[in-house]
């Protein structure tokens, strides 16, 4: 006999617990088509493909493509091929306005400078459909200010010493105001003692603006 525990993570995954709330919540729901971008492996999709979501994914590592093709394969295998491609957040092929749901997970702090940030985030915004649901987790110095070195560039080493790309509130409510968004939840930011911090941006896009 399995243990809860291990049928829950046959069920779900190691989905990021912040996106199972949206899901808690039903603001992603089947019938919706959902892009993962930057996708990895593809550990917050496990849910998605069980329950037969019309999954869309992008990535740059070969690898991590190779690994999600597989596990679509075993969960969604009447899934298209096609459905996870090999190409940057900041230049996807997707059409304008293509998805109800796009998810982008601790991929916006990899960001170069301010430019590829932006970059990043405009497209994903292109393809999101009026009134669609935006999901972000990525790096912020929300409660780390002091201890964290800057490098330039909005770049800086964190407590653990990564180096990522890091927001604060006034960046994201800008952006959000700057791509015709609107805040679904307050930002929320988890931080991590001695090591990093995590915030919770989740927004819509509102008809007729952007």
């Amino acid at each position: 006999m399995t243990q809860p525990s291990e049928d829950l993570r046959r069920e779900f995954g190691d989905v990021d617990i912040y996106l199972f709330d949206q899901l808690h919540r039903g603001r992603i729901v089947e019938g919706m088509k959902v892009l993962d971008a930057g996708c990895g492996g593809g550990r917050n999709l496990v849910y998605l493909l069980r329950r037969g979501f019309d999954i869309w994914g992008t990535d740059v590592d070969d690898r991590a493509l190779a690994a999600v093709r597989a596990q679509a394969t075993a969960l969604a295998p009447s899934l298209p091929a096609d459905r996870f491609r090999a190409e940057p957040v900041e230049r996807m092929t997707f059409a304008d306005a293509t998805f109800d749901v796009v998810i982008s997970s601790a991929v916006l702090h990899f960001a170069r400078d301010e430019a590829h940030w932006d970059a990043m985030l405009r497209e994903m915004w292109r393809v999101l459909k009026p009134a669609g649901l935006f999901f972000a987790r990525l790096a912020t110095d929300i409660g780390h200010e002091t201890r964290v070195r800057p490098l330039g560039n909005r770049r800086y080493v964190m407590p653990d010493g990564d180096e990522r790309f890091l927001v604060d509130e006034s960046y994201v409510m800008s952006a959000t105001a700057r791509m015709g968004g609107t805040l679904v939840d307050p930002l929320k930011t988890s931080v991590v003692q001695n090591a990093r911090s995590m915030m919770t941006w989740v927004a819509r896009r509102v008809p007729g603006a952007g």
